[in-house]
């Protein structure tokens, strides 16, 4: 990937809770699924625990998470052709198009007409003055159906963005190729692959982002009787620090560890070429499947039937698949791997930021593990034996110490995986948005980057984790 965050690889949300049922001004609801039997994760302390950690970082906010799931946020904002659909997982569906458009495929050439119908989201005001968004989406897209996700910005001088592309996006490969879209700029904001980036310039020049609205373009094959249904839609605003070092986190002093599967992304080293070719180039899905699992969810066997059956781990072969980004020509695109996870039954995903270790011990002390993104040296992290310009790797736990416990894919197998990394040094190299490189010049890091996948419905502790990191 290009600037500003490193790439190859990724990350995203468990506004898992962002799904969940919500009772009026959008709070989610107590009720809901509990936690995998062994995570440890029980109603009682850790609650209390959550909330008081969220007030304590309220003074330093740098993270604004805006996302719409409830049946009275899809009522909200402009609808052309669109209806707010009621029941256990609320959704936004085509109700009387709007009209019909064309598109060709870039990928395949392949042009063809649709029924179309757009949402538009209310204007959310940031509770930070952004210079990067991104966008997550949840939905399910039927064959014959697929959606287009575009971000609108306003600069602190009133002056609007274009309405950029977020992804054009589709859970299948049979109609559409699932896109980013390369060329978008107004000369103070650029997107790239994923990500919308106030400028260099422009960030010197004091611009940011102030408010933004989401428009989702919900696409049917004409004449059809169902469409797509988006359950989940929003986007993460930051502002983002320039700092190649940042402040220790004290420990919990509490020893943790979710059972989570454990995949090598390096036993597919030169399968699949279409889909990047696996190995190092498969952080991202290989990290998004061990997650999808511990919520003990996975691919039927007919949906791996396309697989080589001399390959190992065939579900992850799945989902480089269906997280590939043509346009990106690899499977690193966060928001899509998010929205890969919400494929699979009652599962929500999203990409956030979080801004400390602390954070992350609260999320992985409530059951919910989370994938993070990462660039460093060889030097830099004692253990991995490796360097990199951007990785995906899964923490699953802390230990008494407060050293990091992650499923790091790039091993040579999956025995291999379970990692513990020094506290300090995998916290800086998580959290900096500056380092050097090999060639020891300028580089850009992740700055916290992370996906989260969790229940539509979690549990009490889990909602109060979630609040407490900002994402409800």
């Amino acid at each position: 990937m290009t600037a500003p965050t490193p790439r190859r690889a990724l990350l995203a949300l468990a506004l898992a809770a962002a799904a969940a049922a919500t009772v009026p001004g959008g709070r989610a609801s107590a009720s809901g699924a509990k936690p995998p039997a062994g995570t440890g994760a029980g109603d009682g302390p850790a609650e209390a625990e959550a909330e008081g950690a969220a007030a304590g970082a309220a003074a330093a906010k740098t993270v604004d998470n805006r996302f719409w799931y409830s049946y009275a946020h899809w009522l909200a904002g402009t609808h052309r052709g669109t209806a707010a659909l009621a029941g256990a997982r609320p959704g936004l569906v085509i109700d009387t198009p709007a009209g019909r458009t064309e598109y060709t495929d870039p990928h395949t050439a392949k042009k063809a007409t649709w029924e179309y119908a757009v949402w538009t989201s209310p204007v959310h005001r940031s509770g930070v003055p952004g210079t990067e968004a991104i966008a997550s989406w949840n939905a399910h897209t039927p064959a014959g159906t697929w959606i287009q996700v575009e971000l609108r910005g306003t600069y602190g001088s009133g002056a609007a963005t274009p309405w950029y592309v977020m992804g054009r996006w589709a859970s299948g490969d049979g109609d559409i190729r699932r896109t980013s879209v390369d060329g978008q700029t107004d000369g103070s904001t650029t997107v790239w692959t994923d990500t919308l980036a106030v400028d260099a310039p422009a960030r010197a020049s004091g611009v940011r982002i102030a408010d933004w609205q989401l428009r989702l373009t919900l696409h049917r094959k004409p004449g059809a009787a169902q469409g797509p249904t988006v359950w989940l839609a929003g986007v993460m605003v930051s502002d983002v620090p320039d700092r190649f070092t940042v402040a220790a986190s004290a420990p919990s002093g509490k020893a943790h560890e979710l059972k989570v599967p454990r995949y090598s992304q390096e036993v597919h080293k030169g399968h699949y070429p279409q889909y990047d070719n696996g190995g190092e180039a498969w952080c991202s899905p290989t990290s998004s499947q061990m997650i999808i699992e511990y919520w003990g969810r996975k691919p039927a066997a007919g949906d791996l039937a396309w697989v080589d059956s001399r390959y190992p781990d065939p579900q992850v072969c799945h989902a480089a698949r269906f997280t590939y980004d043509s346009a990106y020509k690899g499977c690193g695109n966060w928001p899509f791997n998010a929205a890969y996870a919400a494929t699979y039954t009652d599962l929500a995903g999203v990409v956030t930021r979080l801004r400390s270790l602390a954070e992350l011990e609260i999320l992985v002390g409530a059951g919910i593990p989370v994938i993070t993104s990462q660039s460093f040296l060889a030097e830099e992290l004692t253990g991995a034996g490796y360097g990199t310009a951007g990785h995906l790797m899964t923490v699953v736990g802390f230990t008494a110490a407060g050293d990091v416990v992650a499923n790091d894919p790039n091993s040579p197998d999956d025995t291999a995986v379970r990692r513990v990394y020094g506290r300090r040094e995998w916290e800086n190299v998580w959290l900096r948005t500056k380092r050097h490189n090999s060639a020891g010049k300028v580089a850009s890091g992740s700055g916290g980057i992370c996906y989260l996948y969790a229940p539509a419905r979690p549990s009490v502790t889990q909602i109060a984790a979630l609040r407490a990191v900002g994402v409800l």
